[in-house]
Order: structure tokens, then sequence, then C-alpha cells
């Protein structure tokens, strides 16, 4: 008989055996599933014991072992196995032996010297393994860790967990040490009795999470030790106490999903010797529900008991806060949007009395395609409320401090766009009219109600031109020219809502510029640009935009630093680089006639396989139309770099160019492989504030791998050999 019909008999032998004597020795018990045997050669002797030799290979409920041998007794329903065994049950267990004894199902029995490898990350080796009913194992004298063993290095892992006996619950995905041992090397460093862990096919499992020890100069020295709670399959909290010289805090986050949401809510509270309050804290929330006919209900809350809590703990780098809660519909051709908002700043130089804190604002957007007129109708409505806590006139005040200004507005807009292609060049037209009605209360040079409307027409005109070249290459040139009228009278109205106008290649061909409502441009005016592109699959991409608008009148609304409020408005040059080796940048700057710039922005990435970098420079004008008194500069940059394989150092800086300090700046050191990452980490906050004081922060964490779902990511091993550990 040659070996494939060898191989064959066995496959149907060993499923008839095990059928057949499994339901002869157990009746009341359905009898298992079936098996499949694969071997070089296999034997059935008189006393019908089975015997199968050379690459044994079988299947069983979706566990695959392979061995040296295997003999089946059908009097005692075992297998006895000879290794070198490999023995995985397709949910990431793997277990290498020498010799076992396991039942027909291989979910029982016993090996030796054997080797438990869990989700390709967690590794136990010891003397005695015991497979009970496939729910548990049960591992004796047991070497745990996810270090790289070598065969030939006779110097121990980084680390390892030493243990008389592990019980691995397989249905609760635990892990059970008894008499555990910590060793750093072969250093002892922590003895427990018991200890509970969560195998690496856990997701999310009740425990301590790894602790950071910390040093800061105003906190002084602390330690962190996040505590999971699992409190159920949708819900969790996570509880972390922190215990520095100055400070005892609490910090928490609690997370539920819902068939249709979920929410998050944050926060911390502590008791510290910084500022005389009994008690600081903050609380930060949100949320999002799917609501019935494609609505969307999100919601945010963010507050804080004082201006400093945040920086002083490092939480949040914000300084102005904002809670809202939205309900929105977006369809292909509509969108509706409710929305409330409440601002809250945390700047020494802001009073919240006289910002508008809470905003109303309701918005309704439709497209139809008439059939009639062709071309597409578009139709907007935005009903907005802004208030102030202060109810004092800006004018009744002699000190000129308190602003109490409220303002509501409806607008409604109507336009109707057709385009024309005549070859390569392309008309799109547009007639409009918009109305608005806008309220002031608290303000004794604007009360009242003001109202007006705005007739439109604007003819765009474009003719792109595109070239390919035989290596791969295509250009694009596409000038664009926009002739505009907008009729009406300006309403005689504050400006409260279009004080910073940004001019960038978003709106160079727009009917206003203005990012409210409240304002629109008036009269005659043209704007006129090109984009020139060039896109490689294969080499470098750039793209370079110009442009300009002429207004008929100059339009007094607009600010200096805007690069609009002349008749003729400065000159707009954009551009964006990117190699394929990594490096982009972009950048955007407003020049007038002079060649004085009043903007100016560069954003720049770089990034390969050991080094990710990026900066950005801006650079904007003083302007007191906008309360700006100086100029702003600010350079900054972030940036990591891998010194090898394990080791990667990073660096990140912020510095104001006009007050020649840096602003904030951090360095950090970290070491990485399969089964640990070390971090160290170095940060100085030079702040300027009166409620902010300077501060110096230090961080160190150990991270032990092996206890924790994959997160898929790339993640170095280290070699067997003569490289460095």
């Amino acid at each position: 008989m040659d070996r494939r019909a060898r191989r064959t008999w066995g496959s149907a032998a060993l499923l008839i055996i095990l059928l057949g004597f499994a339901g002869a020795k157990v009746q009341a018990q359905a009898a298992p599933a079936a098996a499949v045997l694969i071997a070089d050669d296999i034997q059935i002797t008189a006393d019908r014991r089975l015997i199968a030799k050379g690459n044994v290979e079988a299947y069983q409920d979706g566990t695959r072992l392979t061995a040296g041998s295997i003999i089946y007794d059908p009097d005692t329903g075992m297998l006895t196995v000879t290794g070198p065994i490999t023995i995985d049950d397709g949910n990431g267990t793997l277990i290498v032996a020498d010799q076992a004894e396991l039942s027909n199902d291989m979910q029982r029995g016993l090996l030796s010297g054997a080797r438990m490898v869990l989700n390709d990350q967690l590794q136990m080796a010891a003397v005695q393994i015991d497979r009970v009913d496939g729910k548990y194992t049960q591992l004796y004298k047991t070497v745990a860790t996810s270090c790289k063993v070598c065969a030939d290095d006779p110097r121990p892992p980084l680390w390892q967990i030493r243990a008389r006996r592990v019980v691995h619950d397989i249905e609760g995905q635990q892990l059970y040490f008894d008499e555990a041992q910590l060793r750093v090397g072969n250093v002892p460093i922590l003895y427990l009795p018991r200890m509970r862990l969560p195998d690496p096919t856990q997701t999310r499992a009740t425990g301590f999470l790894m602790p950071s020890v910390t040093s800061d100069s105003r906190l002084g020295n602390g330690f962190r030790m996040p505590y999971f709670i699992k409190i159920g399959d949708h819900r969790d909290l996570l509880l972390t106490p922190y215990i520095a010289s100055n400070t005892r805090t609490l910090g928490f986050r609690y997370r539920q999903a819902f068939r249709t949401g979920r929410i998050v809510f944050e926060g911390a509270w502590s008791n510290d010797s910084l500022t005389q309050d009994s008690g600081r804290g903050y609380l930060f929330g949100a949320g999002q529900f799917d609501l019935r006919n494609d609505f969307k209900l999100q919601f945010d809350f963010e507050t804080v008991s004082d201006e400093a809590y945040l920086n002083d703990y490092d939480f949040y780098s914000k300084d102005r806060l904002d809670s809202q809660i939205q309900i929105t519909r977006t369809r292909r051709d509509s969108f509706k949007r409710l929305t409330y908002i409440n601002y809250n700043s945390l700047r020494d130089d802001e009073d919240n009395d006289v910002l508008p804190t809470d905003v109303v604002e309701g918005l309704y957007e439709g497209r139809f395609f008439p059939r009639a007129l062709g071309g597409e109708l578009r139709l907007s409505a935005v009903a907005h409320a802004h208030e102030r806590r202060s109810t004092v006139d800006f004018d009744a005040n002699s000190d000129g401090i308190a602003d109490g200004r409220d303002v509501a507005r409806l607008s409604f807009d109507a336009a109707w766009l057709h385009t024309f292609q005549m070859g390569g060049l392309q008309l799109q037209s547009q007639f409009g009219l918009a109305a608005d009605v806008i309220n002031i209360n608290d303000d004794a040079a604007f009360d009242g109600t003001e109202s007006g409307y705005a007739p439109s027409t604007a003819f765009t005109l474009r003719y792109p031109l595109v070239k390919h070249t035989a290596g791969g290459a295509r250009y694009i040139i596409e000038p664009v020219a926009q002739v505009v009228w907008v009729g009406g009278d300006a309403l005689n109205v504050p400006n409260d809502e279009s004080t910073r106008v940004e001019f960038d290649e978003g709106n160079l061909i727009a009917l206003s510029r203005f990012p409210s409502t409240d304002r629109r441009e008036r009269g005659w005016s043209t704007a006129y640009g090109a984009t020139w592109a060039r896109f490689d699959p294969e080499g470098w991409d750039l793209s370079i935009t110009a442009g300009q608008v002429v207004h008929q009148d100059a339009q007094t609304d607009f600010s200096y630093s805007s690069g609009l409020s002349d008749r003729r408005s400065d000159y707009l040059l954009a551009g964006h680089l990117r190699f394929n080796g990594g490096l982009s940048l972009s950048g955007r700057t407003i020049i007038n006639d002079n060649f004085d710039m009043t903007k100016a922005e560069v954003r720049g990435e770089w990034q390969n396989s050991r080094l990710d970098l990026s900066g950005s420079y801006v650079w904007i004008d003083e302007d007191t139309e906008v309360d700006r008194l100086e100029p702003i500069g600010e350079i900054s940059f972030e940036s990591a770099y891998k010194l090898d394989r394990f080791w990667t150092a990073s660096l990140d800086m912020r510095y104001d160019i006009e007050d020649r300090r840096t602003a904030e700046a951090a360095a950090g050191l970290s070491y990485e492989n399969e089964c640990v990452l070390v971090g160290l980490s170095i940060s100085r906050r030079f702040a300027d504030s009166t409620t902010i004081e300077p501060s110096t922060s230090l961080g160190l964490t150990v991270s032990i791998r092996g206890f924790s779902a994959n997160s898929g990511q790339r993640t170095e091993v280290r070699s067997c050999g003569k490289q460095a550990r």
C-alpha cells in the first residue's frame, strides 16, 4: 500500500474507530464530532489499537495536532502522543510539548515538557500541562514572558513571571498565578501569593493598568495607578488615582455604548496646595445618538473649577471651553442643523460677561433641480442669536469695560445656478436674492431692528488646460475669473460676527468673504486668478494658486489684516508641494503692492522609515480693528527619530517670535520591543499669564507587553544571535 493510500485509509479508520468505540463506551453521551487523521504509516493491531507514525496530523472540532506518532487505545479512549507535538486550537492558543496523554477529542489530558503561546504574544513554559475539558489549562512550575527566548542564549529574558502554578481560564480569558514572582533579567523584584491577569485574547478586563511615575516642579513627585472596571459588555469605568507631594487627585472616565449611540464622560477632582480652594476639578462629556428619520443628536460639555486647573495638571491645553448640543440631518440634497453653544473663556485678559457666551442657531440648506428652468436652485435660511451676560450699554459705561450687546438675526438666501460648457470653456451663471433681519439689544448706539435685501448676479469663467507627458506626469492650468454684483444697502448694525476674515484659495471665487451674513460685500467686484498644478504618481506634485479681488468701492467692514479692506485686495499666493520621499510643504500668504505681508503661514511634514518631522510657521500683522495690538509670530515643530530598531527620541517645541521666548518644549526617549515599552519624558511650559505659572514635568512609564489585545501595529522583535538585546 503506497503512502497516499495509507494516509487516506488512516483518515477513514480513525473516524470509524473514534465514532464506534466512543458510542460503545459512553451510551448516554452524544458521539464526538468526526476526526481526521493523516500520517505516513497507519496500522491497526489485533487488540484494536490504532498506531499512526510519521508526519502525523489530526483534526478535531477546529483543533489541529501535529506529532511524530499517535497511539489510540479504544478501551481507555486516550491518545498517547510522541513529540515533537504542536496543538493549535484555532482561537489563538498554541501548545508545544514533548509527550502527551490526551482524550480522543484532545480537550483533556496531560502534556510534559510543554510550552504554551497565547495570541502570538505570551509564552509560558512548564514542566507539565493539564487540559481539563477544553475549558481550563493548568501549568505547573511555569515561566511566563512575552520576550523572545533564544535556545542557544543562556541569558534570561528581559522580564519573566515564575509561578508554582498557572491556570488559564479559556472561557473567562483569564490567567491565575499561584506564588508568582516577577523578575527583571534574573533579579526578583516583586512577589505575590496570588495574581490574576487577562490573557492576550481579552480586550476588556477588570484590573490594574500600567502605572507611571511623574515629577512636576509644582505638584512634586507623583505616582499614577489606573484601575479599569468592566461594568458590562457595553460599559466601563477607568479610575486613575494620582498621588504626589502637593496633590491628591482622582481621575475618571466612564464610557457606555447603546444600540443607537455612545457617551463618554471624563474628569478629575483634586485636593492640592497650589491654590486656596478646598477642591478643584474638571468634567468633560460627549455623546452622539442616531434618531429617527436620519437625524443625529450630538452633545458635549466642558466645565472646570478655575482657569488654571487644566494647565496645572496638563489635562488639556484649551483656554476656551465650549459646550454644545445639536441635532443635524444630512441628506443628498438637504441639510438641517439646530445648535446651542455655551462658551467659557479661561484667558485672564477676557471677561466672560462681555463675550457672547450663549449662542443659538438654526440652519437649513436645500438643493433643487427644476426641469423647466434647468440648472440648480439653492435655498438657505439661518436663525441666529447670541447673548452676553452683561446688560450694561457700552456707551453708558464710562470705563468701557462692560458691553451687553445682544444680537438676533434671520437670513434668507435663494440662488439659481446654471453651468454652460462651450468646448473647454466653462461658464457658470448665478442669480440670487438674500434678505436679512437683525435685532440689536443692550447697545445704545445700535438699539433696534434693521432689515434689508441683497439681490446678486455673478458670472464665473473657467478654462482648464491639461497636458500629459510621456513620463506619466500631468500638468493642469486653470485660469478663472468672476464678475459679481450685489445690490442693496448695508445694514446699520455693529460688526459682531465677522471681525475675523480669512482670505484664501477657498473663497477667492465667492459672492462674499465674510464668515457670517451680518455683513455682505456690496456693489460690483471682480475676482481673478489661476492655478498651476503638476501631478506625477512616481515623482513630485506641486500646485500654485494666485489671485486678487477688485471692488468698485472699498469695503470698509474688512479689517486691515484681512487683505481686503482696500478697493484692490492684496495678492493671494498659496502653494502645495509633495515628494514621494515623504516631504510635503504647504503655504499661504497675502502680499500688498509694496510686497509687505499681512499674513503668512507655512506648514511642512517629512516622514520616512526613521524620521517623523512636522512643523509650522505663522505670522499675522498687528490690527487694532480686531484688538490685535501686536503682531503674532510663532514657530512650532514636532519630531520623532528612530535611533535604531528599538530606541526612539522625540523633541517638540513652540517658539514665540515676537516675544523672543520659548512657549513650550518637550523631549522624550523610549525603548520598545516585543515585550516591553519604557518611556522617559520631560516638558516645560513657559507661561506668562497671571493665572498660569511656568512648570516643568518629568515622566517615566514602563509597560509590559503580553497581557493585552494585539493592537495590530508593527513591533520590532529582537533577533537571536549577537544582536543587542
